[in-house]
């Protein structure tokens, strides 16, 4: 140190020894400044302001151009740990590089999204990687070890994890509870954040809107419990955007911010992400909870040293500029490169069956056919809620038309052409915008969301003839109409109708409207605002109401399949390709409702198939579709996600045999919304959810996709080493054409005493092989992974016996199994007369869901319904002797019924009101039972049963 370098400022120092330094140097209200989202600066001591929060999940998002990668459930499609890593350093070159221009681009980076992909209609699946927690993990350590760059000392970027914790709804995504039962928590929902957190790659995580168990997840007891026991590393636990007011509002958990405020930060929150960018809201609240005593200047002082040590990370008290000052590498041939290798290997070639004594329609043969592109988004390059701004486009048509030629590939949209016609005869016209309005300056906003509808255009008017509107209906009635000079029709703050948008978006669509039935016409109902369209002298316009609608009739120019026929017809080979707008139809604030595709689409693939057999169905979205029919019908059928700058360039290669299709499903394509659980149901074990446990036969199974070449397996071999299960398998190229293959090992119990997994992932590879190549791979198991968690004895238990171990191309095409005999330690019954049974460890329950014993810690069990009752299950209890009474925590009223597992009439214990649902009071009840067995307990009404103690 010298006399100009205080210790916070000295990098020789340890980094305890640092932040010690400067919070004693700062003041407590510029401490608690530090506790919001945007921190201001401290001019005194040198200290820049600072914001957490720069959205990056695949490429840096919200600050302008930047390369944009394939959606991150395209990225774990690639089943490619070390291209996704790449993708990482790539996204944290370019934050880096942008920070240099903008000091607006932050380095605390808000990804990855590590929820488990548990139901496909979750409206955020693009932004997650997999149903599996081991591919999940294993890719996000990937990713982040990628943003944080491999400085033994300075981080690129910072990553957080998001959102903690079982978050997998968004209707009512604020106010629902998930009830997460003990070994879907241990065995399924934290392993999916664990392993990024232990590889010392992230610098923490966000909290999730729901509350799991009953209470809200920024008041989560497992951050302290479970994610900081992970890691001595410091970790800054950032709050979602405005939900520490819902703790208050929606959620009402508490009846002041202040006490909200407070409980959030003693559970672990450290950043408070609320109100934008003004600090004082927070700020207040916090000071108020310091004047009630709710917290202590200890609590503010260890959330802001966790922040600073973030800081100190990204090397901002370091008097040298560290080893990224000079970082420059922004949309370099390498990024573009790089975009198109992650949209390649994300391709899935999910069917390609031969047709009529040819051979598979795949690849397409370079012979000069003609090749029709149609679909909704046939010429698109859909983007997302948390994507960048293109610097590069190309969609599956210029794809195709770059591969095999511009006067070999003919277009149809399949738009539905129409004029919309008013009650008194006239029609909407688009008016021309002119020259000077044909673009508009939107700057780069921190949040999108905060950007206005434009009010610079003309709005639409009506007269004799009208305008030609393309018409496309997204699913569920949910349309979007589009002008002819391709700009979509929108609805700006003054009320005003215009064709004014690029394309659908916003944190509050504006650009979707609705068709409904009135009197032998139509109202259209535009959906951002819920009001109706209307007609006036001075334009188009939004209306408050139904009374004041007008009355179109839809008259149709052309529809959809008309074009589409006409194409394919006329083509020697026929790409459809059908998906969703990322804006639309399932997103962030909203689920889907079927896995069906859109019955517009199903009508164009239709006409297509008709009119020629030879025909490719490409689906491009951001999750899995039930489609049964043109998977049986039609000769082949791909799937990626919104593949980014390069998705064209990508499909058109693959299609043309240029590369060999290799990625894989992250999640089970089911056949239909039949075989689905309810959005709520989070318990993945007794729901029998995702290839883990599903009983059923899935349209495409978890971990699938076929290849232009075929591959043999050889040799599985596997053996225990004390802690560790030794695998090798010899994977061969029996094909014509290089290709990669992703070999994925399984792992079974045999004869589990427990609900198992039918099989469930423990490792893959990726590998590279030549015709007539051979590659044999080794991996290395932990014999932990091989345990579940004993609810009978709160551990991770690794049972004794046999397990099968499973090579093959996907969970359902097992090539090869090997069964290893595992020493571990047998499972012994539960001892009830130690510590009893707490309610929540159940081994199965019906009709029950979980809650908060108090605001702090626990939980507790009550009916799902209070009139129908539930009932839990305690599997081989052992009651030694003898008990003679069971004493039961309880609050709330109602009952309890302890009863044996052969239905022996129950010990009924009535409860009394007790004061509200944390007010708990034990009452004692006879019951008699002795030696080890089963034992049941009926709930009814609205009681609350924490805990059952016997006595001997």
């Amino acid at each position: 140190m010298t006399a100009h370098r205080p210790p916070f400022r000295d990098p020789a120092l340890p980094v305890v020894r640092r932040l010690d330094d400067l919070l004693d140097r700062l003041t407590a209200d510029e401490r608690l400044a530090l506790l919001h989202q945007f921190t201001p600066g401290v001019e005194r001591l040198g200290l820049a302001a600072f914001r957490t929060g720069q959205q990056a999940l695949h490429g840096v998002a919200w600050m302008g151009p930047a390369t944009v990668f394939p959606q991150a459930v395209g990225l774990v499609a690639t089943w490619h740990p070390e291209l996704v890593r790449r993708v990482g350093e790539a996204v944290s070159r370019e934050a880096r590089a942008m920070r240099a221009k903008d000091e607006r681009v932050g380095l605390n980076v808000w990804a990855p999204t590590v929820n488990l992909l548990r139901n496909p209609l979750w409206g955020r699946g693009e932004e997650g990687y997999a149903e599996d927690p081991a591919l999940t993990s294993a890719i996000a350590v990937a990713y982040t070890r990628g943003l944080r760059g491999d400085h033994p000392v300075h981080w690129r970027t910072a990553p957080v994890l998001k959102h903690w914790l079982a978050h997998n709804n968004e209707a009512a995504r604020d106010t629902s509870s998930a009830s997460v039962r003990r070994r879907v928590l241990h065995e399924y929902d934290l392993r999916a954040f664990r392993g990024a957190v232990e590889a010392g790659a992230v610098a923490g995580v966000m909290p999730a809107y729901n509350l799991v168990n009953g209470r809200p997840n920024h008041l989560s007891p497992y951050l302290e419990e479970e994610l900081r026991s992970w890691t001595d590393q410091e970790l800054l636990v950032c709050s979602d955007a405005g939900a520490p007011s819902n703790l208050a509002d929606s959620q009402a958990y508490f009846a002041t911010h202040e006490e909200a405020v407070a409980a959030a930060l003693r559970a672990g929150v450290d950043s408070f992400t609320d109100h934008g960018t003004d600090a004082s809201v927070i700020l207040g609240r916090l000071r108020g909870a310091l004047d009630r005593g709710l917290i202590g200047q200890e609590d503010v002082d260890r959330a802001v040293r966790r922040q600073l040590s973030v800081r100190c990370r990204l090397g901002e008290f370091d008097p040298e500029p560290g080893p990224y000052a000079d970082e420059d590498r922004f949309d370099t041939p390498e990024h573009r490169e790089l975009a198109r290798e992650a949209a390649e290997a994300a391709l899935v070639l999910l069917r390609n069956e031969p047709r009529g004594g040819e051979g598979p329609l795949l690849p397409f043969a370079d012979d000069g056919r003609r090749i029709a592109v149609v679909g909704l988004l046939g010429d698109a390059c859909k983007l997302d809620w948390y994507s960048g701004t293109l610097l590069h486009r190309s969609s599956p048509l210029d794809g195709l038309r770059e591969r095999f030629g511009p006067d070999r590939v003919d277009f149809a949209e399949g738009v539905d052409r129409v004029r919309l016609r008013t009650a008194s005869g006239t029609r909407v016209r688009v008016p021309d915008a002119g020259a000077g309005h044909a673009v508009q300056d939107t700057g780069v906003a921190l949040d999108p969301a905060l950007l206005a509808g434009r009010t610079d255009l003309p709005p639409l008017t009506a007269d004799a003839e009208g305008s030609e509107l393309a018409l496309i209906d997204w699913g569920g009635g949910v349309l979007t109409l589009r002008a002819p000079d391709g700009r979509y029709l929108s609805a700006a703050g003054d009320g005003f109708v215009r064709a004014s948008a690029d394309e659908p978006g916003g944190w509050v669509v504006q650009e979707t409207f609705r068709l409904e039935a009135h009197d032998g016409a139509h109202l259209l109902r535009h959906l951002g605002t819920g009001g109706y369209v209307s007609v006036a002298a001075d334009g188009v316009k939004v209306a408050a109401g139904r009374e004041s609608a007008e009355a179109f009739s839809v008259e149709t120019v052309e529809r959809g399949e008309e074009a589409v026929a006409r194409a394919a017809a006329g083509a020697d080979v026929v790409v459809v390709v059908a998906g969703n707008d990322p804006h639309v139809d399932g997103r962030e604030t909203e689920d889907r409702t079927t896995l069906g595709l859109p019955a517009h689409q199903d009508r164009l693939w239709r006409a297509a198939h008709a009119a020629n057999p030879r025909t490719v169905l490409v689906l491009v979205s951001s999750y899995p579709y039930a489609v049964p029919e043109a998977a049986a019908r039609l000769p082949a059928v791909l799937w990626t996600a919104h593949g980014g700058q390069a998705a064209g360039t990508a499909l058109a290669r693959v299609l043309a045999g240029d590369v060999s299709p290799a990625g894989r499903l992250p999640q089970t394509w089911y056949a239909a919304d039949a075989d689905l659980p309810g959005m709520l149901d989070y318990d993945v074990i007794g729901g029998r959810q995702t290839y883990l446990y599903f009983d059923g036969t899935p349209l495409f199974p978890f971990g699938h996709s076929l290849s232009y070449t075929s591959f043999a397996y050889e040799e599985l071999s596997a053996a225990v080493d004390g802690e560790t299960v030794r695998i090798g398998c010899t994977v061969t190229n029996t094909g014509a054409v290089a290709s990669d293959e992703v070999v994925q090992v399984y792992a079974r119990a045999v004869t589990p005493s427990v609900p198992r997994p039918h099989r469930e992932l423990v490792a893959h590879e990726r590998t590279s092989l030549a015709p007539g190549a051979s590659a044999t791979l080794s991996f290395t198991l932990p014999v932990r992974a091989l345990g579940y968690w004993d609810v009978a004895h709160g551990r991770w238990t690794v049972e004794p016996g046999a397990y099968d171990i499973q090579a093959g191309a996907s969970s359902a095409d097992i090539r090869r199994t090997v069964r290893v005999e595992v020493a571990g330690e047998a499972p012994g019954p539960r001892p009830v007369l130690v510590d009893g049974l707490a309610a929540a460890d159940y081994d199965e329950q019906s009709g029950t869901v979980i809650v908060d014993r108090t605001k702090v810690a626990g939980d507790a069990v009550t009916p799902a319904e209070p009139d129908a009752g539930g009932e839990l299950l305690y599997r081989s209890c052992d009651f030694v002797d003898g008990v003679t009474e069971a004493a039961v925590a309880v609050a709330g009223e109602g009952a309890v019924e302890p009863a044996l597992a052969d239905g022996t009439p129950p010990a009924r214990i009535e409860v009394a009101p007790t004061g509200g649902p944390y007010a708990y009071r034990t009452l004692v009840a006879p019951l008699h039972l002795q030696d080890v067995t089963d034992l049941r307990v009926r709930l009814h009404g609205q009681v609350r049963l924490a805990h059952i103690g016997f006595v001997g």
